[in-house]
């Protein structure tokens, strides 16, 4: 039996998520799911498209080309975000593929993201990537240089903050990655009350399968979710 053999429904998904945002005061439009599907096959993702499911992140270019260029995806009117780390190598074809990158982790990969993208005469949403946990196993800017390189995207002329995001500490218990999610959001609350981006309403993206509701009830406005949507898939 292949992946596309067995149907997805994502409905109990989508009402977990609503009940978080609830018990937070928060309304569930607020929160966008997104398909999180390294390794999950072209056919079963649009099992969810079909269903309500507008984004996509894959984590790596050249396992995104092939699924990218399958029938009916590019109809699918999906957006498609790239959530793993990107070399500089790979940056140009990064923005041929992707509508938003949300790993930018540091200056170089930020300016060579701007360079290509003023070059293809469009103007790039990124996420910054934090490594909120200082973990050395993991990329991402520290938390110490995240209003620096900020600043930093606010002066790329090609370049637009969309917003945060972090994968935080493992844990078994969810309520582990709870302080976690709350300095991120803290940090998204400080960078807005600064001169470039006041006005203006900077994303999280925060929360996989093992514990987005309390990435919800903490403020995420994505959340990217693998397993919980797809059942289990390919290593």
């Amino acid at each position: 039996m292949t992946q596309a053999d067995t149907q997805i429904n994502i409905e109990p998904v989508l009402q977990r998520v609503a009940q978080a945002a609830q018990r937070a005061g928060r309304d569930p439009s607020e929160v966008t799911v997104m398909g999180a599907s390294k390794t999950v096959d072209p056919e079963r993702m649009l099992q969810v498209i079909a269903q309500g499911i507008s984004h996509v992140g894959e984590n790596q270019v050249q396992e995104a080309e092939g699924k990218f260029s399958a029938p009916g995806f590019s109809e699918s009117g999906v957006t498609r975000h790239l959530i793993g780390h990107l070399q500089t190598n790979k940056a140009r074809r990064a923005v041929e593929l992707f509508d938003v990158i949300q790993s930018v982790d540091s200056p170089r990969l930020a300016k060579r993201l701007n360079q290509i993208a003023g070059e293809m005469g469009r103007r790039l949403p990124v996420y910054i990537e934090v490594n909120i946990g200082r973990e050395a196993s993991k990329n991402g800017v520290s938390p110490d240089d995240v209003t620096e390189f900020a600043a930093l995207i606010a002066g790329c002329e090609n370049l637009e903050l969309e917003g945060l995001m972090t994968v935080p500490p493992e844990a078994e218990d969810p309520e582990d990655a709870r302080p976690w999610f709350k300095m991120l959001r803290e940090m998204r609350d400080g960078l807005e009350q600064l001169a470039p981006f006041q006005g203006r309403s900077l994303k999280l993206s925060m929360g996989m399968s093992h514990d987005f509701e309390v990435a919800v009830e903490e403020g995420a406005t994505m959340v990217r979710l693998g397993r919980v949507l797809w059942g289990s898939r390919p290593v």
